[in-house]
């Protein structure tokens, strides 16, 4: 009789930049532990990767019901890449999948004959499935697909608003080590001018809070170069926390796209070729569009940007070049000149990094970008826009040297000139191009060795996934045998008695 296979359950929230490192960790998880993966979204997400997925795929797409027009939002609002402005109003609604998802673990455990998944894995803003998941003694972890030490950051300011407390215009981070200060053109505009009574303080102050209510923590990072903000929520939550990164999805390239890049790629310089792109949701203002192009014209190099309409515009409507870039920019640049490529709205990224051209990107420093980056070695441009971007850029540039900040948020004033400054700092053999290039190799090799199994060698990340898969397996057993005895304990009394936290 072959033995059954164990199911994790995963259920990200509703944007991009979430839902492809939770695939992306799917495949991992299936590949590493033979298991089966319940893979939960609403209807129009889970329709959209159906293609990914081959007929055989040991991952099951679920669809949860969802109607947003019941909540307010515009219809099929199921996905913040087309609305991202109403990120909080779509957290605030997924609050209504508590009794869909009930259901649903309920219906898979009784399909299983009894069999209960091994954990639920949830997203860092779905904290409330511990409670559904701790209903039927199933261990649950929130994945966070940023890394420890952005997120710490974000989760102390959010918590403790340090910054309203002092004139100064640097100050100490509570619950890291003294060194780790930050100044205050290093926050969100949006931090710098709340209130400790404003409603949105304590929304997000609730949702740091219940992170506690989960069995673990599971980041998208590694231990060697994280250890700092791994310690800040190990120390903070009290829970067991896992590094199991880098996880990274490789969207596959459109029909005929890739080709075209590659060419292009191919017949330039090792190293000459400035990527841009500022993620999936994020854009910049129409003076600095303006100010990016004069500057990479003015600078000479070779670049692939990918661009989306500024930021007084509708994110999702068709690029105007005639309007919001230089007179005659593409024409000059692109065309006569062939000396880049404007693409609109999406770009293989991951197959971009990775030919040997590109020098440098030019990102908004979300960790998605900053993992796909790394691992190829490419060192950054910072630019970050929002949330913890801006710790993930002081991080990259002021612990790991392998960053150097452009701008600051998607409507600060920026000027050509010093942009071509940075340019000409990163791309022109300087020593600071050069450590900044090395320091980058460096990195690519910690994230290689993370999720190396060889010759007797287990990577960190490796043993991270295995740690976890294990605590979980204790857990079950540990609930079976309680269960048995007539007092199902739940998962928290049992990882206590372990001393698993």
């Amino acid at each position: 009789m072959e033995q059954r296979k164990e199911n994790i359950v995963m259920f990200p929230f509703m944007a991009q930049g979430h839902i492809r490192p939770f695939l992306a960790l799917a495949f991992h998880i299936v590949e590493r532990k033979n298991c089966t993966v319940t893979f939960i979204n609403t209807p129009l997400n889970i329709k959209k990767l159906r293609p990914s997925l081959p007929s055989n795929s040991s991952i099951r797409l679920l669809e949860i019901p969802f109607s947003s027009t019941d909540h307010g939002l515009p219809p099929d609002a199921e996905n913040t890449d087309a609305f991202p402005h109403l990120i909080v109003e779509l957290i605030c609604a997924s609050h209504s999948f508590k009794p869909s998802f009930t259901a649903l673990i309920s219906n898979l455990i009784q399909e299983q004959n009894g069999h209960r998944p091994l954990c639920i894995i949830a997203d860092m803003f779905f904290s409330w499935t511990a409670k559904v998941a701790h209903e039927f003694g199933v261990f649950n972890a929130i994945f966070n697909a940023g890394d420890g030490y952005g997120m710490g950051v974000f989760h102390t300011l959010w918590l403790n608003l340090p910054h309203l407390a002092t004139d100064s215009n640097e100050f100490p981070l509570p619950g890291f080590p003294e060194s780790c200060r930050i100044r205050l053109n290093q926050i969100p505009e949006y931090l710098k001018t709340i209130k400790p009574t404003d409603s949105v303080v304590k929304f997000q102050q609730r949702l740091c809070h219940d992170w506690v209510e989960s069995d673990a923590l599971l980041f998208n990072t590694v231990e060697e170069f994280d250890h700092i903000g791994l310690t800040y929520f190990r120390q903070q939550i009290k829970r067991p926390v896992w590094p199991i990164g880098p996880v990274q999805l490789s969207m596959e390239s459109k029909a005929g796209s890739w080709e075209l890049y590659k060419n292009w790629l191919d017949s330039k310089a090792s190293g000459s070729v400035l990527y841009i792109s500022f993620g999936s949701q994020s854009t910049i203002s129409m003076s600095q569009m303006m100010e990016l192009a004069k500057a990479l014209e003015a600078s000479g190099k070779d670049f692939i940007w990918v661009i989306r309409p500024p930021l007084e515009f509708d994110i999702n409507s068709e690029f105007n070049a005639e309007e919001w870039l230089p007179e005659g920019f593409e024409q000059r640049v692109v065309g006569e000149k062939n000396k880049g490529l404007l693409v609109h709205k999406w770009a293989p990224q991951v197959e971009i990094l990775s030919n040997k051209s590109v020098g440098v990107f030019l990102s908004h420093c979300g960790w998605n970008s900053v993992l796909d980056s790394l691992s190829h070695g490419v060192p950054i441009m910072g630019w970050p826009m929002t949330s913890e971007q801006h710790f993930n850029a002081k991080k990259l540039e002021e612990e790991m040297g392998v960053c150097i900040e452009v701008a600051n948020g998607g409507s600060c004033e920026v000027r050509h000139e010093d942009i071509v400054a940075k340019i000409e700092l990163v791309m022109n053999e300087t020593e600071k191009g050069k450590d900044m290039t090395r320091k980058a190799g460096e990195v690519m090799e910690m994230l290689k060795n993370a999720k190396k199994d060889e010759d007797g060698f287990t990577g960190s990340s490796l043993k991270a996934i295995d740690e976890f898969f294990n605590a979980a397996l204790l857990q079950r057993e540990k609930t079976t045998m309680s269960h048995n005895n007539g007092n199902l304990l739940g998962t928290r009394e049992v990882l206590s008695s372990n001393s698993l936290v």
